[in-house]
């Protein structure tokens, strides 16, 4: 198996791209939202692959992190959505915004990426629903809905902790969405999410 490749960026026609390591190019499908964060041809990269072998091909599909990569692996587990469809989820989403849709039951919006109509939506939701839980408490989403890293990760954190307190996964997301986007402190989001919930009076 190749966990990454490290070299440079010897040609970009998205989704393909070549990444020349010591003077042996691989040829890597990638999804937009990397091939978007790419640098210039002839730059340094880094990505982390899958490498997907069959009997007539072996094929590299290459991320920016390691939570696209999970998602991409538990996205061609679930039946009837192969390597090509997965790419094309992750080209149309953030991880997060992905995460956020399985956790919300919102089909409409994931029938609205390329080849997946509503009962690939409705199937993505039913078996994804743990596996998205599961990586939303291990994964650092580093971009959720566009915003920077380091308020992703906050609003992670206090996500997690909704929900170990016992609020349900889409209460837990309406909650956080809510919050103004200017805070970006774990603990201030949660005090600004407490203060909401809390009974008029209180």
């Amino acid at each position: 198996m190749i966990g990454y490749l490290r070299g440079t960026l010897a040609a970009s026609q998205p989704p393909l791209l070549v990444i020349d390591v010591n003077g042996v190019g691989y040829e890597v499908e990638a999804p937009l939202s990397t091939c978007l964060e790419l640098p210039q041809v002839g730059s340094e990269i880094h990505l982390i692959t899958h490498l997907i072998v069959r009997e007539d091909q072996h094929t590299l599909y290459g991320f920016a992190s390691e939570a696209e990569r999970q998602l991409f692996r538990d996205l061609i587990r679930v039946n009837r959505v192969g390597a090509k469809l997965a790419l094309g989820i992750l080209s149309g989403m953030s991880v997060g915004t992905f995460i956020s849709c399985v956790q919300t039951e919102d089909a409409g919006m994931l029938s609205k990426l390329p080849g997946v109509g509503r009962k690939t939506a409705e199937r993505l939701i039913m078996d994804m629903r743990d596996k998205v839980d599961a990586q939303a408490r291990v994964v650092s989403v580093t971009r959720i809905n566009g915003e920077d890293a380091a308020a992703g990760g906050s609003r992670q954190e206090a996500y997690n902790a909704l929900t170990s307190l016992g609020y349900k996964p889409v209460e837990a997301r309406k909650m956080i969405d809510a919050v103004d986007p200017d805070l970006t402190r774990t603990e201030d989001i949660l005090r600004s999410v407490l203060q909401s919930a809390a009974p008029a009076g209180a």
